[in-house]
């Protein structure tokens, strides 16, 4: 089975159920975004929104497949930074109770936190104070680390240090690796366009992007971004959120339908795909396979609020895919 290595911002997630819109409008949140915040106006979301349910758990955007990947049974790493502090502690011990080997660095400055505001249309905005997981280098990078590692796993936040995620697919292709990206958030793909387009083209084998992100790297609707995508990348997987995801390899193109949920929150939807599809390419399924198992993951996370799911449930899910990789 391959080995994955994933490389994120190491944050916790503070998973909060808000009423209205009245908090994104106050902090200026457009919906459905990742924004990044400075301290205190992380502090400041946080003290406006302490009356609402909240629940927090270890998160970031790479963090969550990863995660996702260990509860499967995936021989996983992750690479990121943390503060000395409590909320890093709790973020270390969390990849760990899942079987993540975690390869951190940690730093003076405090731990970094993403507020996800939820509403009740399910729709997630995140406001993140990146903290120390922002300080992670290219000196952080050795490649000992990527040694024994198959798939490299990346998120579309640290496109922000152009000379990192360069510097980390330069050693994944050294060591022989795939390069797997996650585009992340469709702000970002617009403020990073170009830096995006020389990493994909340079170096990735696996891309993720949902509808609105391949539209603000392409223009185009999903059917045409799909094929200029597929130029850049061997592997594209286009997700359309309840009306499923596209996968295209070559020649070969595969519509994968949702699986029927009641989605409560959207949040880790696109990460736990990827886990999903990940898992399946680990184990050496074919492109379809991989694609099913990515959104039997979604479906089974938006069932839930916050990114993740408890060892019941991934044992429920582990015995879904026993039986998706037996079909003939």
């Amino acid at each position: 089975m391959k080995r994955i290595l994933g490389i994120g911002n190491a944050l916790v997630d503070v998973m909060t159920l808000v009423e209205g819109d009245y908090i994104l409008e106050e902090f200026k949140l457009p919906k459905g975004s990742m924004q990044l915040v400075d301290r205190e106006t992380s502090e400041g979301i946080k003290a406006a929104t302490e009356i609402f349910p909240r629940t927090w758990t270890s998160g970031g955007s790479a963090a969550n497949t990863i995660h996702g990947l260990a509860m499967l049974g995936a021989d996983t790493g992750f690479i990121g930074s943390i503060g000395r502090d409590d909320t890093g502690n709790f973020f270390e011990n969390d990849m760990k109770k899942a079987g993540v080997n975690t390869l951190l660095i940690r730093r003076n400055s405090v731990t970094g936190t993403a507020v996800a505001l939820i509403t009740h249309d399910s729709e997630r905005t995140f406001a993140t104070h990146l903290g120390a997981a922002v300080e992670l280098t290219t000196d952080d990078l050795k490649p000992m680390l990527f040694e024994g590692y198959d798939i490299l796993y990346l998120e579309g936040y640290l496109i922000n240090d152009f000379p990192l995620i360069e510097m980390a697919c330069k050693i994944a292709k050294e060591n022989k690796m795939m390069v797997a990206l996650d585009l992340a958030s469709y702000n970002v793909v617009e403020e990073n366009l170009e830096s995006f387009k020389k990493i994909v083209s340079g170096y990735v084998d696996i891309l993720f992007a949902n509808e609105q992100e391949s539209k603000a790297f392409t223009g185009f609707e999903p059917k045409e971004a799909l094929a200029v995508l597929s130029v850049m990348a061997d592997t594209v997987i286009l997700k359309a959120g309840a009306d499923g995801s596209w996968l295209k390899r070559t020649d070969e193109l595969i519509k994968v339908t949702a699986f029927p949920v009641k989605c409560i929150d959207t949040t880790g939807a696109g990460d736990l795909y990827a886990a999903g599809f990940l898992y399946g390419l680990a184990k050496d399924q074919n492109l379809e396979r991989c694609g099913i198992i990515g959104s039997l993951m979604a479906g089974k996370v938006i069932e839930i609020v916050g990114a993740r799911m408890d060892k019941e449930k991934f044992r429920e899910i582990k015995k879904e895919i026993e039986e998706i990789i037996a079909e003939k």
